[in-house]
């Protein structure tokens, strides 16, 4: 989503016709995002504001994947969050409980308001045997004022503090893109990833066994991308590049 269909709350080159021409051709298509603090609704909005309408079911997020995983790994179990409404809501939906006694599962998002006492309580229960799940290994998050603390810097703080690594689900890890592939009954073989960040979007397309291009409108420059062992299938400048393609 971001870097690829918006950047600041503005609708990036071609994003408008890029979605209306996925349309007019009758293509499945989700919008994917390591973001978990908001709500598919949310961002169904955040997006219809800058001229995108994008229902919330095609919206896929780390927080409705981490859901959906859990859901099948252990169905009704339970959950202390340390996170913000994304991720609550999509664990409620799948039937989980959310507590600080004795929890099945931690669960670690992005937040704005992380707090010394969550960590803390978070500490505790993984030393009692909860499981440590994350939604996305992104160590910062963008803002206006420059980068932010994110869910893998926070991760590492408890991995160091209890010796337990968590589980990631978001991107790169390619259980997040399969796990979308499903939601829209697509297959591999048929199926493209879009993104601007070579270390999550590219690689967990390659993952997955998808076509790849990467987007030069957000995360990576043109001079960074042969740092990286795999490539992509195709580099464009912008998402407006890929629409005579579909």
């Amino acid at each position: 989503m971001d870097g690829v269909l918006i950047h600041e709350e503005v609708a990036l080159p071609g994003a408008r016709e890029f979605v209306a021409r996925l349309r007019e051709e009758g293509r499945e298509f989700l919008v994917l995002t390591n973001n978990s603090i908001y709500s598919r609704c949310d961002l169904s909005a955040r997006l219809s504001d800058v001229g995108l309408d994008i229902p919330e079911e095609r919206i896929w997020t780390s927080a409705t994947a981490t859901a959906q995983f859990l859901s099948n790994q252990a169905p009704n179990a339970s959950a202390y969050v340390i996170g913000e409404a994304g991720l609550e809501t999509a664990l409620h939906d799948v039937g989980y409980t959310l507590t600080d006694s004795d929890p099945d599962f931690v669960v670690l998002g992005e937040s704005r308001t992380y707090s010394f006492q969550d960590f803390t309580t978070a500490l505790r229960l993984i030393d009692q045997g909860a499981r440590f799940i994350a939604t996305n290994p992104d160590a910062t998050a963008p803002s206006p004022e420059g980068p932010l603390p994110a869910t893998g810097s926070v991760a590492a703080f408890l991995t160091e503090a209890t010796g337990q690594e968590p589980y990631f689900i978001g991107k790169p890890n390619p259980i997040m893109i399969r796990s979308g592939l499903n939601r829209i009954n697509a297959h591999s073989e048929s199926t493209a990833m879009i993104g601007d960040r070579m270390d999550t979007d590219v690689v967990a397309g390659i993952e997955a066994g998808l076509t790849t291009y990467l987007v030069l409108t957000g995360s990576t420059d043109r001079d960074e991308i042969t740092e990286f062992a795999y490539q992509p299938t195709e580099i464009v400048d912008s998402i407006s590049a890929v629409i005579e393609s579909i």
